[in-house]
């Protein structure tokens, strides 16, 4: 039987872990929606659930060790018109994590610095931390050996163009250091999603490697965009193929197992799935935050109208602890921003189709 510990949050040992949102719902009896990951409202995809399923009949074999065909098919979505010429800078992974922490750790020694947002998704920091770099704080001036930039930052949902982007990096980098750009949820920015991404500029990354030394990685989580977070899917594309190859010699093998490499080489080629995502989640996005808005004045919402969640200040951290509890209750857990993020008085909760928003919406009316 397990023993209470008193420095968890729930599952997490908050002496060792990083605290994430979506474990409530394996503890709950009502559960209805998950609120607190910021997943796509519509789902895992059923053609690439399918696929993924039938993988397990593959199960006694091991993974392909080059993650192909998964790793090619990948590459065409990401660079339709010239994925050859590209594909050999990018690598898969068990979930962004383990590439945050690979890339991290081959960076160059020194400070690091987060993105010049109020806070973003912690495992960038996690991961400097534990390999000793020094925390420079978000409004520092100095010019650090690593950074690391969330676009669109989750939580916050400030989302930074691609002149805003590459003036933040020539601000914020020093020559020879390592950039990390993680474009997790860019893709939801539209069907235009490839032209606003950093995976598109290949010669600004060629330049500022070949000029200045300044290594550029964009990192993903697929995780979100095609709601597969039990899978661990994540990839990252390398400003050259030598940094591509330093990470292959440090990654443990066949660290993505066949069911997500099915899954992914299938849920790529699912366009109509992409489309309602790209059509849908600003309408429910917006609507939900208009019934907020008609119950809670005094909340403040926060975030770019595409991305998948709504980040709110309810101005009293007695509020926003209700606001969780209530959910919680409800079946419909909401992630606190008072755990990792040190903002209590907000919350995040995912954009999800209205007949479930108005289940976690009727618990708040209480509040």
């Amino acid at each position: 039987m397990p023993t209470a510990n008193t420095t968890s949050n729930g599952p997490w040992d908050a002496k060792l872990q990083q605290f994430h949102g979506g474990q409530d719902w394996a503890h709950m009896d009502n559960f209805i929606e998950d609120f607190s990951v910021t997943t796509n409202a519509f789902g895992m995809p059923d053609s690439a659930m399918a696929a993924a399923i039938q993988s397990i009949s593959h199960g006694h074999h091991y993974p392909p060790a080059d993650q192909e065909p998964a790793r090619s098919s990948l590459a065409r979505f990401l660079w339709p018109a010239d994925f050859e010429s590209e594909q050999d800078r990018l690598i898969l992974g068990n979930g962004a994590s383990e590439l945050i922490d690979l890339v991290i750790r081959m960076a160059p020694s020194g400070t690091w610095k987060p993105g010049p947002f109020r806070t973003q998704y912690k495992e960038y920091e996690r991961s400097a931390r534990n390999n000793n770099f020094e925390l420079l704080p978000v409004d520092s001036k100095d010019k650090a050996n690593v950074a690391c930039l969330v676009n669109p930052c989750n939580p916050t949902g400030d989302y930074l163009e691609l002149p805003e982007l590459k003036r933040w990096i020539s601000a914020n980098v020093l020559p020879g250091g390592y950039v990390l750009i993680d474009e997790s949820m860019q893709p939801w920015h539209s069907a235009e999603f490839r032209e606003h991404s950093l995976t598109s500029q290949h010669e600004y990354i060629k330049k500022m490697y070949e000029e200045h030394k300044i290594s550029i990685f964009v990192m993903h989580s697929w995780t979100k965009l095609w709601c597969c977070t039990g899978l661990r899917l994540g990839s990252v594309v390398c400003p050259t193929v030598d940094h591509m190859r330093a990470i292959k010699k440090v990654q443990v093998p066949w660290s993505v197992n066949v069911v997500a490499l099915a899954f992914l080489n299938s849920v790529v080629a699912d366009e109509t799935y992409l489309q309602k995502t790209w059509q849908m989640t600003p309408v429910w996005r917006q609507q939900t935050i208009s019934r907020l808005q008609e119950m809670f004045p005094d909340w403040v919402f926060y975030g770019r109208e595409f991305i998948s969640w709504i980040w709110i200040d309810t101005g009293s951290e007695a509020t926003a602890q209700k606001a969780v509890d209530l959910a919680h209750a409800a079946g419909v857990p909401v992630r606190s921003g008072s755990p990792g993020y040190n903002l209590p008085s907000f919350v995040r909760l995912a954009v999800r189709e209205p007949a479930k928003a108005n289940v976690l919406l009727n618990a708040w009316k209480s509040l």
